[in-house]
């Protein structure tokens, strides 16, 4: 008489098993993992911001003219100009879908770097509960905070 022949697969209790374990998995794993994506856009989103920031103040000084940084709250842009020059545009909700807010729409750096007509102004950077805080202050200083 033969040996049966081996058993090859899996049955469907298995099967229900398998898939509601990695169900639950999955859905334990995907909130985190999303907060901390988050966390990591807003982060991005900032550090853009603050070099923009930089960036126009460096052009003002090295220009020996004024500045700015245009704020687009509803469209989530920021734009560097100098002398008639465009010298950055980005989409910050297109690259990291994050949201403006800011105190002003435009920031402007005098010719010596100092800000001009500016007394702290905040950008906040945010998506969901995340959010990442830019300041300048009236001496055309920035600072990140969370």
């Amino acid at each position: 008489m033969e040996s049966p022949m081996p058993r090859r697969g899996l049955t469907l209790a298995e099967l229900v098993v398998t898939c509601t374990f990695l169900a639950l998995l999955v859905g334990i794993a995907l909130p985190r993992t999303q907060h901390l994506l988050d966390g990591i856009r807003v982060e991005q989103a900032a550090h853009e911001v603050a070099s923009a920031l930089t960036l126009a103040r460096a052009a003002a000084i090295r220009r020996a003219a004024y500045a700015r940084v245009v704020l687009d709250e509803a469209g989530s842009r920021i734009r560097v100009e100098s002398g008639g020059d465009t010298l950055l545009d980005r989409d910050l909700h297109d690259i990291n879908r994050v949201a403006l807010r800011a105190s002003r729409d435009t920031i402007v750096y005098a010719p010596n770097g100092l800000g001009h007509g500016i007394a702290n102004s905040t950008i906040v950077v945010s998506i969901r509960q995340r959010a990442e805080t830019v300041t300048v202050s009236r001496l055309g200083r920035m600072r990140r905070s969370w």
